[in-house]
């Protein structure tokens, strides 16, 4: 018997990619999986509905139950539908995972309006849409509910992805929303931030280069590897669960065998007086605070092409690593701090 026995689930962009993977695993564990793939091209251009439905034809053919639905998120009013028909069909709604994306990438200076709208509309306004159709039908119930939203490390500052990066920075802020405020109804809400060599990554530079090289595309040469789009849906599972009641409004980065726990905003340094700042007195003072903003300096690892900095810097440290049972690792940054302060007091 499945984790999720009894539970029906919505995954958009369920057909292809990491979607795919995640529509599959929450059928494996027993869910019943409305797939809504409008099968678009990457940058949103047409569509293919065989997308949505070639996913349910897996699930049924594993003896599970699925529905297709090829309707653009961005459709308030057939988003609501979409949801309504599962409620009809299955008698309720219980998790929601929005993976639907697009790409139109383009530095801020070259972008286009209709390129900023076009992404935002699907991103962010897309999962507005799931969102508020699902929370009204989880309020009603109030028996549980589970939204998982996909956001992308893009958020910290993709250069050619200002749309992009601004809607999965929205996202997370709608995530720690939506935790806050549906919590009292029994429902959660987190969000992912995916790895996976998917078609997003077979659209790079990089990914050229690669095909050159092997004649294949990233996506293709990542299945049953570490860059396999299937490896993001165990954790999404996991948050659809029973037992994950009590993770609420958390940003987890996932790819890989590996699981980021990121941390929620927070002050990293305060500096106070008593009377309004000049900017020479911010001049003089600001260092005392600046080191809470200052990049870590690179650090070159053996066998790396490239010098790693911030986050990956400091797990490259093993000293900040303890494990927890063999073949299971876990590092923080607590760890690496106190690592360093006891060096430096050594």
């Amino acid at each position: 018997m499945g984790k999720l026995e009894g539970k029906v689930a919505l995954v958009t962009g369920g057909g292809r990619g990491i979607g795919r993977g995640v529509s599959l695993l929450l059928a494996q564990q027993g869910a019943k999986v409305v797939v809504n793939d409008l099968g678009a091209s990457l940058g949103g251009e047409g569509t293919d509905i065989s997308v949505a439905q070639s996913v349910v034809n897996e699930i049924e053919a594993a003896g599970g139950d699925g529905m297709a639905n090829t309707d653009s998120i961005t459709d308030y009013e057939a988003v609501g539908a979409m949801v309504q028909k599962a409620i009809d069909e299955w008698g309720k709604l219980d998790i929601v995972v929005n993976v639907a994306g697009i790409l139109r990438d383009r530095m801020i200076f070259n972008m286009a309006e209709e390129e900023w709208d076009a992404v935002i509309d699907v991103h962010l306004n897309g999962t507005f849409n799931t969102c508020r159709h699902a929370s009204a039908h989880f309020r009603e119930r109030r028996e549980g509910g589970r939204i998982i939203n996909f956001s992308s490390t893009s958020a910290w500052g993709s250069p050619g992805q200002p749309n992009y990066a601004a809607a999965k920075y929205g996202i997370l802020g709608l995530t720690a929303t939506l935790a806050n405020s549906m919590e009292r109804y029994g429902a959660t809400a987190n969000a992912i931030l995916p790895y996976a060599a998917t078609r997003m990554i077979d659209s790079t530079p990089r990914a050229e280069k690669i095909k050159e090289e092997t004649g294949k595309l990233p996506s293709e040469l990542a299945i049953g590897s570490e860059g396999d789009p299937a490896n993001v849906a165990p954790m999404v599972v996991y948050l659809a669960t029973d037992e994950a009641q009590n993770i609420n409004g958390h940003f987890f980065g996932v790819g890989g065998y590996g699981i980021n726990l990121y941390s929620h905003w927070e002050l990293a340094g305060i500096l106070q007086a008593e009377q309004r700042w000049t900017p020479q007195e911010l001049a003089e003072h600001f260092p005392a605070i600046g080191s809470n903003v200052t990049p870590l300096e690179p650090l070159t690892v053996a066998g790396s092409e490239r010098p790693l900095k911030g986050a990956s810097a400091m797990q490259a440290d093993p000293s900040s690593w303890s494990e927890i049972v063999p073949g299971v690792q876990y590092w923080e940054r607590k760890a690496y701090y106190d690592a360093k302060q006891e060096i430096a007091g050594s």
